[in-house]
């Protein structure tokens, strides 16, 4: 049965009762275990109000008319730490509510050093860096690139204002050096020599580029902020770092955006069709998805979530998108652009006659069944004890139209109750 606002009625009456029901949700199917009964009462208008925004993209579309960028970046944190956690009030029950984010948002590879995602957000290449690399900790002085054609360069070209905000700078020098709660490192631009003049701290264009973060509030103020700004906080702010009074990295940076995201969404640059895209450098060790939030009037819907698998190559995409600057920059030209969180993108609807089976054939193994499946495209697998957040367990290709996967103890022991969901993205 379809799970959608026109039916609602008989899907709640058939869950009270007892009845495992298997339904389409956008693009996927659900199904329970009976004994998830427990506490269903509480879940079921999560799942009535949300049937129709937990999907999977529909192909690439163009981005709305976005006009004002703004760019986050954290640090060394999966999204599993921040979104299961309890150390992010603000991220979990203020940002995520009214934001559109992704599950499966990924760093590049594997990589474990910060000036690789940032080089990568700025150019869709490391330039041939790798983590184990001893220039990853390298100031500019010592490392840098001769390369002209990346974003900032791009927009610069295309008289697209852009601007830097760090915190921890002084305002008449480029800051090519580590100071205090400054790294380097999480500075792409300054490694770049078209925007230092190659090395020189008197550089006008980089001065003019690179500016200390305390000057954000009074441009937003004075409605004088760039059109792409991309934010790098502090090591104490980034959650790089633990520092009194809190010493607590998660709850520093959630702390940090509690006061800072509400000063970028009441300025006239974010309400006129402004968008903020919250994210981590990476995962501080093997490649597991981080956090990806986008708070934007122009958002799909609040409280949306993708289960589409996007890196940092799908946000350059996006903003060279946003901008309509080009060429796509290294990973950028293989990318999907993040087009599925904002309006305009049209939802997917699973294959005719998908579904979803469960038996219970020994112990705590569970037999899924998925019959009507599209070949040769990733069929993923999914869990959630209450409806509301949900874990890739699995992913496989079909190379049929029936599929038998088994999943043993759920994503955790019983006696939770699991729900399980299957999903195709769309062609």
């Amino acid at each position: 049965m379809a799970c959608d606002k026109y039916n609602s009625r008989k899907l709640l009456t058939r869950l009270i009762a007892g009845i495992r029901v298997t339904c389409a949700l956008g693009g996927s199917v659900i199904g329970y275990r009976p004994e998830a009964m427990r506490n269903l009462q509480k879940q079921i208008l999560k799942l009535v109000a949300g049937a129709w925004l937990l999907t999977l993209p529909a192909p690439a579309v163009e981005m709305p008319p976005i006009k004002t960028v703004f760019v986050i970046l954290m640090e060394n944190y999966g999204w599993s730490s921040i979104h299961a956690g309890t150390n992010a009030p603000f991220i979990n029950d203020v940002l995520l509510p009214q934001a559109a984010h992704c599950e499966q948002y990924y760093p590049i590879s594997n990589f474990a050093a910060s000036l690789l995602s940032y080089l990568w957000l700025e150019a869709g290449t490391t330039f041939g860096l790798t983590t184990y690399d001893t220039n990853c900790y390298s100031p500019p002085t010592i490392w840098h690139v001769s390369e002209t054609n990346h974003l900032t360069s791009q927009l610069n070209r295309a008289g697209v204002s852009w601007r830097a905000y760090q915190e921890c700078i002084g305002s008449s020098v480029v800051p090519l050096a580590d100071n205090g709660c400054y790294v380097v490192r999480h500075d792409p631009f300054v490694y770049f020599d078209d925007v230092t003049g190659t090395n020189d701290p008197t550089c006008a264009y980089g001065i003019a580029h690179i500016r200390p973060y305390s000057e954000l509030g009074r441009d937003l103020a004075n409605n004088t902020v760039a059109q792409y700004n991309f934010i790098t906080p502090g090591q104490c702010s980034n959650m790089h770092e633990s520092c009194p009074p809190l010493t607590n990295n998660i709850l520093q940076g959630d702390t940090w955006l509690s006061t800072q995201i509400p000063m970028i969404m009441s300025s006239s640059a974010y309400t006129n069709n402004g968008a903020i895209f919250i994210t981590w450098d990476d995962c501080g060790g093997p490649s597991a998805p981080i956090g990806m939030i986008v708070l934007s009037p122009l958002v799909r819907a609040s409280g949306y979530v993708s289960y589409a698998r996007y890196d940092h190559s799908s946000t350059l995409r996006t903003m060279q998108d946003v901008f309509g600057v080009g060429p796509y920059l290294g990973g950028a030209a293989t990318a999907t652009n993040l087009s599925e969180l904002f309006i305009n993108s049209t939802p997917p609807y699973p294959p005719a006659g998908l579904r979803l089976g469960i038996t219970q054939p020994t112990g705590d193994s569970l037999q899924l069944t998925v019959t009507g499946v599209d070949t040769n495209r990733p069929l993923i697998l999914l869990a959630s004890s209450n409806l509301a957040t949900w874990t890739t367990v699995g992913m496989n290709v079909a190379t049929g139209a029936i599929l038998t996967l088994v999943v043993t103890n759920g994503p955790s022991k019983p006696p939770a109750p699991w729900f399980y969901r299957v999903a195709q993205p769309s062609p």
